[in-house]
């Protein structure tokens, strides 16, 4: 359908079927924006998209029936509810982050004369206040985690109250971000700076709270549904144990620690907890759970849809924005606790623009070639073509396997995210893929410092494979020499008396400089001389363009490549089994080793990654050592601290805090004293 961009659109009808509503304007971004739009049109709801500038050729722009553009961006309220009105719309479903728990929103709505699809604002605020709503759920007899602070204390002494380890937590925050894991006393007034500052920039409110973190803990939510009759059930449970940095990566429903009787129990604490702010819509209520003793405690509620939701559609069979909506149309809840029944197993993985090879830093590009597996759930805003940035979260999409057992979800799982390729933006599949079968994970033996604990073996650090380098070699060396050449002194490598000559490519990667040699015609077989050992390897090869794969075959093994190359063409993006890399072309003479981004032997500080300096730590001039802070680089509400990679002077420092860089921007110079 072709979107509707201006403020002026007509109404739409006043209401839809069976009473429900006639237009819904989706107040959020990307791929939950483009799951609600694809549940509203099942139901014959005519759906209204808003985008900022970022957005203005984002998918759920193009798919919507109706877009509006809004200026800003996504927290300004006044143009979304001005674009509601414009549009005709009865309900706003705000979706997830962004204004989805802002109770001034929820209310602004109502004043507008729309439904909020979501709880009351004053639930909101009883939940959204992490330190309120641990009082209020504990009144109402559910478990919370020992310790906290109240409004007003001084954090120092509270967490001496609470002891070590001691987690810091955004009063209103959510979705882990600006969450610090404290160990001891000395490291509590950077971890508190660090977090206030998390906290204003993605929640507008720099309250912490802090609480004894659960050793060992596992991470288990209980998804619950309430309508305005006062019907309160719960769906059953999800288990988020795999996490890294407090952030969700996988999620599966149902927990392999719980049985019937301990699901009853947590279901039943989540329902008393939603009871006990007089709860409406859908909402997650969030448990540590101390994995050997069974004991759990609140954590917090999250008053809105969670990003995890579809594992728990797979395993009941509902549509929870659905339910969502016809909640919030007034309609009863359609079902009774008793006749909600889980069936199989579901497992989902998040699948971010990030690299996992550089500490997980944020990505970005464009998407050059775009793959997605056919035959599980994907719920995705990738589009070929499309360009991600570092504006937004870096979550791209989510890949979702259902199958009648955990084991049998976790190789479907594995199996996608295989068939999934993302050319022209690094991601993180090939760490998904360990993630999931990885042993520990496979026995169900979770918790959620585990990414952590084996890091080291879930990020490939092997560098190019030779596959890869030959196929990169190989595929240059065909855009050259033509199949079958008329004449062998047309060829344009040249020839020797009874032999072709050896064309050596020089292909760069994040991990170096490596010369791959070619002597003959790839398509008909050629000899390709590898970088393995001090003399290199010789072994022949063949390659095929088939539409838009590789087929190479090199040491009798056939390999079969998605590719693309960039506006330039001078790098190429090879995908195999859910991994990618990119390999630029030099000709000889060019320089070999490209700086490393982050820092470099000879003193020059990059960017990690796209994004904005949010701090700058030091002067020019300035006397640093070896390993000092520098700056704070953020982008999508991730902070990184650069540091200095010597001792020396500052000698360059062409950046201030506020400013957008790009990935490799020169942010300072540290000159060795002596050095001019």
């Amino acid at each position: 359908m072709t979107p509707m961009t201006s403020m002026t659109p007509a109404p739409g009808p006043a209401s839809g079927p069976s009473g429900m509503f006639g237009t819904v304007l989706i107040a959020n971004r990307g791929e939950i924006a483009l799951r609600i739009i694809r549940t509203l049109r099942r139901l014959g709801v005519r759906s209204v998209a808003v985008y900022s500038d970022a957005d203005a050729d984002a998918r759920h722009v193009r798919e919507a029936d109706v877009a509006v553009r809004l200026g800003g961006g996504y927290l300004d309220i006044d143009r979304i509810l001005a674009a509601a009105a414009a549009t005709g719309a009865q309900a706003v479903h705000p979706g997830y982050g962004f204004l989805a728990e802002n109770p001034v929103f929820a209310r602004r709505c109502a004043e507008a004369g729309l439904v909020f699809v979501g709880p009351p604002p004053e639930a909101i605020e009883a939940m959204g206040d992490k330190i309120r709503a641990k009082a209020t759920v504990s009144a109402a007899g559910v478990p919370v985690v020992p310790g906290g602070a109240e409004p007003g204390d001084d954090l120092a002494e509270a967490a001496e109250r609470v002891g070590f380890p001691a987690l810091i937590k955004p009063s209103a925050g959510g979705g882990g971000k600006g969450m610090v894991l404290v160990r001891s006393a000395e490291e509590l007034p950077e971890a508190l700076e660090s977090a206030r500052r998390t906290a204003a920039a993605a929640f507008g409110d720099a309250t912490l709270l802090i609480e004894r973190f659960v050793e060992g803990p596992r991470h288990i939510e209980i998804q619950v549904m309430a309508d305005v009759h006062g019907n309160v059930v719960h769906l059953g449970e999800r288990e988020c144990s795999l996490q890294r940095r407090h952030q969700k990566i996988v999620e599966e429903a149902p927990s392999p620690l719980l049985d019937a009787e301990a699901r009853a129990r947590m279901g039943a604490a989540a329902v008393e907890a939603a009871r006990s702010v007089g709860y409406t819509g859908a909402g997650t209520v969030e448990f540590i759970v101390q994995g050997t003793t069974g004991d759990y405690y609140f954590m917090e509620m999250n008053t809105r849809l969670q990003v995890e939701h579809p594992v728990t559609e797979l395993v009941t069979g509902l549509d929870l924005v659905e339910l969502q909506l016809r909640v919030a149309a007034g309609e009863p809840l359609p079902l009774t606790q008793d006749e909600v029944r889980l069936h199989g197993h579901a497992v989902e993985a998040r699948v971010y623009a990030e690299d996992p090879s550089r500490g997980f830093l944020p990505t970005g590009g464009r998407v050059l070639a775009l793959r997605e597996p056919a035959d599980v759930r994907v719920d995705s805003s990738l589009a070929e073509g499309g360009t991600v940035g570092s504006d937004y979260d870096p979550m791209l999409s989510k890949v979702v396997a259902w199958g009648p057992d955990r084991a049998s979800a976790l190789r479907r799982l594995d199996g996608a995210l295989a068939a999934t390729t993302v050319l022209g933006v690094p991601t993180n599949i090939a760490f998904l893929r360990a993630l999931v079968t990885h042993p520990e994970v496979v026995a169900g033996d979770l918790d959620t410092g585990l990414v952590e604990r084996h890091l080291s073996a879930l990020v490939p650090h092997g560098g190019v494979p030779d596959d890869v380098l030959a196929a990169t070699a190989l595929l240059l060396h065909h855009d050259r020499v033509p199949a079958e050449p008329a004449d062998p002194w047309d060829v344009p490598d040249g020839w020797r008396l009874g032999e072709a000559a050896w064309t050596t490519w020089r292909l760069e990667s994040r991990d170096g400089v490596r010369e791959v040699g070619v002597r003959g015609l790839p398509a008909a077989g050629a000899e390709v001389r590898l970088p393995e050992g001090p003399e290199g390897r010789t072994t022949r090869a063949r390659l095929a363009v088939d539409g838009d794969d590789l087929l190479v075959t090199l040491d009798g093994v056939r390999r079969r490549y998605a590719f693309a190359r960039d506006g330039r063409g001078d790098t190429v993006w090879l995908g195999r089994d859910g991994d990618a890399w990119a390999l630029t072309r030099h000709h000889l003479g060019d320089p070999g080793d490209r700086a490393g981004a982050g820092g470099t032997g000879d003193g020059v500080v990059r960017s990690p990654m796209p994004g904005t300096v949010l701090v700058v730590k030091v002067t020019q001039g300035e006397q640093v050592v070896e390993g000092q802070p520098l700056l704070v680089v953020e982008a999508m509400k991730m902070e990184h601290t650069v540091t200095a990679p010597l001792a020396g002077t500052v000698a360059e420092l062409p950046v201030r805090a506020g400013q957008a860089v790009d990935m490799d921007a020169v942010l300072a110079v540290v000159r060795r004293d002596g050095e001019s």
